[in-house]
């Protein structure tokens, strides 16, 4: 079905094996045929967002550590990613720039979408990138992000991105023509699957772990991206990036141009989509019967009287999956109280709670019940 009166925004993700050599330089007739495809789309009424891995891919042929001498620590991978990211988004200004469009680089960390002031600030910005006509060029910070070099993968921040903008469309461009129902890596046979209503378990099984030594994504992490924009009401397809005129098939809705998966009715806001399936979980709480009724049916805050157990060792604001007696998980939150502080009091009745300690174990704004 055409969707020709849709001319929302669409946000595009491209993977760095994609858009690099193998020996990690830049393809630039690779980001060049995403521009033309960009002002295609531009053309078509449409705003554009861009969302590029490749900045640690081009910086480690510039600093010699191509090939088997990729290093594998993170400080090192951020000082590439310094390097690199400079050389990825003059060749997009640049690209772009044939097409007489301006491009804007934003480089976002995990926090900008978790606190609230700085989701503002994010979401201020690349608005108003919007309205003047730029083509706003997103790439995790990978120079300074904390813990760990990636946020996950850029798939995933394609996803929050799309929230954060109001997207329409999410376009997730790969090296393949969508999900198919084998993996072409094995061998020829398996076919597209055009449409997605729901990612079960069985479709996650058919991603895999599919990735390359360039980039850090695959499969799995789109459909794991795909199901956050799912549930912030927007439509991804997932598509061949060498496809003739693909995204703008993909924003009008061509028969057969990759994978869709469709949005929900019901969704999530920003804060909770962050808590659902951005940030990982440091341990666990387990709660009683009575609790994940309440939890479920009245999305109540978690009282420190419904805990069982707690199983990890973490401080106050850390994410914590929830499970019943069963260990099935069923929610995620944010804690109030560190791991030592809510075992200690696991069960306790609101008046018998000690003077200053807060009496949700995980108040009702920062939890959500899992799909």
């Amino acid at each position: 079905m055409a969707l020709n009166g849709d001319s929302g925004t669409a946000v595009v993700k491209i993977g760095t094996s994609s858009i690099t050599h193998e020996d990690g330089t830049i393809d630039r007739v690779a980001v060049g045929r995403l521009c033309d495809g960009v002002a295609e789309v531009r053309a078509s009424g449409r705003k554009v967002v861009v969302v590029t891995s490749g900045a640690i891919a081009a910086g480690l042929p510039e600093l010699g550590f191509s090939g088997d001498l990729r290093p594998r620590d993170a400080v090192t991978l951020q000082a590439v990613s310094a390097v690199g990211q400079g050389g990825l988004i003059r060749t997009y200004r640049e690209e772009l720039g044939r097409h007489d469009l301006i491009a804007g680089q934003v480089l976002l960390a995990p926090l900008d979408f978790f606190v609230r002031a700085q989701y503002l600030h994010a979401r201020n910005t690349l608005a108003r990138l919007l309205e003047l006509g730029v083509v706003p060029v997103v790439n995790e910070n990978d120079a300074i992000a904390d813990d760990e070099i990636r946020f996950g993968d850029n798939d995933r921040i394609a996803a929050l991105v799309a929230h954060l903008v109001g997207a329409s469309t999410l376009v997730l461009l790969t090296d393949t023509p969508g999900l198919l129902t084998a993996d072409p890596r094995l061998g020829a046979g398996g076919s597209l699957i055009e449409e997605i209503v729901e990612i079960d378990q069985e479709l996650e099984g058919l991603a895999g772990t599919s990735g390359t030594v360039r980039g850090s994504g695959g499969m799995s992490s789109k459909l794991a991206a795909a199901k956050i924009a799912s549930w912030s009401g927007v439509r991804t397809v997932i598509a061949d990036a060498k496809r003739d005129g693909v995204m703008l098939d993909a924003c009008v809705g061509t028969s057969g141009v990759g994978t869709v998966v469709h949005p929900r009715e019901s969704r999530l806001g920003a804060r909770r989509l962050w808590i659902a399936f951005a940030v990982g979980s440091a341990g666990q709480i387990t709660v009683d019967i009575g609790a994940r009724r309440a939890l479920q049916e009245r999305r109540v805050s978690l009282l420190p009287a419904g805990v069982l157990s707690v199983a990890g060792t973490y401080e106050s604001g850390a994410a914590v999956e929830i499970c019943d007696p069963s260990g099935t998980v069923f929610a995620k939150g944010i804690v109030r109280h560190d791991s030592a502080l809510l075992r200690a009091h696991a069960g306790c009745r609101t008046g018998d709670l000690p003077d200053g300690m807060a009496h949700e174990a995980i108040h009702a704004d920062d939890l959500v019940v899992l799909p």
